[in-house]
Parts: structure tokens; sequence; C-alpha cells
């Protein structure tokens, strides 16, 4: 355990084109200033509008914290590679940003089908929507997200530190994830393999059920709408959540469930950086540019600050 926790490993998913390592840093480094200015800005927005204090809002304001968590854990890591020599990072370093990436991505998850149930409640049973997903169940439901997110990612990580590594430790990505680093291990990783199938059955599949069949519910409640103009309404205030859902279930699907029938690094690299980097990105963007009240948040904030300057 001694000579593991003092090993170093290498992270040199960017190394191969060394030549395009300042337009690298670049890209990433304006990355992650989007990311955490438009997830803080959609945070402050909805913490300080009293009209936002609706349940939607109080989940997304969970989701954008969630995304500054998922950036801060791998970017800034990319970000030192980029701009020093040195690619090197020390196993509890490497332990602790896998753990802190796996229980965002892990908690993002049943964030988003939370979010899908409080949607399927305001459009299906709008009358009684305030009683359903009253104060106290949404803490609930959010703290939920949040604790088994975290188990899960400490299962796995304590899985892990249980393993031997091979005395070559290079890792060809962009940051410590759960599927490069197990590529590294000296010893067996069966139950490894099988906890991560069990995961992504019991978390991963029943997230998406449960969410399938929210949306499936709600589609159905739309088109029995009369009203072409409420029907638009409602499908708007779905539009956003659907979108952001289908971004974070193909990059998860694709880097945790298909390495079981095939290999492909290459292509676990570039869509890891799809749900990891751009989609915090992306998030505040769709929900702010699809939402009207979240505009007009935004812009009573900017006026109020303008008034103050004067």
């Amino acid at each position: 355990m001694n000579q593991t926790s003092s090993m170093q490993f290498l992270l040199v998913g960017l190394s191969h084109y060394p030549y395009l390592q300042p337009l690298f840093f670049t890209i990433f480094l304006l990355i992650y200033m989007m990311a955490l200015a438009g997830n803080i800005l959609i945070t402050v927005v909805i913490s300080t509008d009293p009209r936002l204090h609706t349940p939607m809002y109080f989940f997304l304001v969970n989701l954008s914290v969630l995304d500054i968590c998922c950036t801060t854990a791998a970017i800034p890591k990319i970000l030192q590679i980029l701009a020093v020599d040195k690619k090197d990072i020390s196993y509890s370093a490497c332990i602790s940003q896998l753990y802190l990436f796996t229980a965002a991505l892990s908690t993002e998850l049943i964030l988003l089908t939370v979010m899908a149930y409080d949607r399927y409640v305001a459009i299906c049973f709008p009358l009684r929507y305030k009683t359903i997903m009253s104060r106290t169940a949404c803490v609930a439901l959010a703290g939920a997200a949040w604790i088994l997110g975290s188990v899960n990612s400490m299962l796995h990580t304590c899985l892990i530190l249980k393993l031997s590594f091979k005395e070559s430790n290079v890792i060809d990505h962009f940051f410590c994830e759960i599927p490069p680093v197990l590529k590294l291990a000296n010893s067996d990783t069966y139950v490894n393999d099988v906890v991560i199938v069990a995961s992504d059955v019991l978390l991963g599949m029943i997230c998406f059920i449960l969410t399938v069949i929210s949306y499936t519910y709600i589609i159905s409640t739309i088109m029995k709408i009369k009203s072409t103009e409420k029907k638009k309404k409602a499908f708007s205030t779905c539009a956003s959540h659907i979108t952001v859902v289908t971004i974070f279930y193909g990059g998860v699907i694709y880097t945790y469930v298909r390495p079981a029938f095939s290999n492909k690094l290459e292509a676990d690299k570039v869509v890891s950086a799809l749900y990891a980097i751009a989609s915090p990105v992306l998030n505040p963007i769709i929900y702010s540019l699809r939402n009207k009240e979240v505009i007009n948040a935004i812009n009573n904030t900017f006026a109020k600050k303008s008034s103050w300057n004067k």
C-alpha cells in the first residue's frame, strides 16, 4: 500500500500533439471560465430572484453546483499539465480526482431523473404540484441524489484502492477516470468490473427508465391539450431538460457501458470531454436561452447593477 500511495501517474491525453498544446490550453481555459461564469450566474440569479424560488429552479441550482464541481475536478489539472512540461499526477491526487468526478457524475444522473419527475408532476398533476413538490420533498429528493451519488463513487473508489498497479503507469486520458485507471491495474479487476456493471444497471438503467416513463406520461398529457399555445408552453418547460439529458446520457452510456464490448481509448477521450467539460458549459446556455423566466431574471439583475452604478 505504501508503494502504491507513493507512485505517480502520467496523464498524456494531449501529449500526442505538442505543437497544439498552447491552443489546447487556451480552449480549456475559456471553457472552464465559461462553465464557471455561466453556472455561477444561474445560481446567483435564481437565489436572488423570489419569482424563481420554485422546485424546478431549486433543482437547476443543484445542477449548476454539480457542473461547477465536475469541471473543477478535471480542468485545473489539465491546465497545469498543458502549461508546464510536468505531466504527472500523484496517486492520492488521481484517486481524489476520480472520486470527485464520479460523485458529481453519479449525482447528476440521479438529479436529472428527479428533474424529470418534477416536470411530470407539474404537467400531469398541476393542481397538486405545490403539495407534492413541497419544500421538504424537494430538499429530500436533492439530498438523496447527493448522498446516493457520493456513496456510489465511494464504493468504486474503495475497490480501486485495493488494486496494485503496473510499473507502466501512463494514463492515456485527460484526467483520472475509472475506465482508464482500471486499465493500469496489475491485479484482477473482476470485482471492479462487476460493480461497474451492477452500478450501470441499478443506478444508470433505473434512472434512465424512470426518466423515459416520466416523459412518456408528460408527452401523453401534452398531446391531450387542445390549445396549441398551451401545448407549446407545456413542451417548452421540458425542452431544455430533454436536451441536457440527451447529451449527458449519450456520453455516460458510451464511456461506462460500451467498454465491456470494445476498447477505443481515443474515442473515449473525446466523449469524456463532451459530457465532463462541454456539458457544464452548455447546460446554463440551454436553460437560459430556452427559458424566458431565466432570461428576464438575468436582465433584471444586470439592470439593477447598472442603476446602482449610476
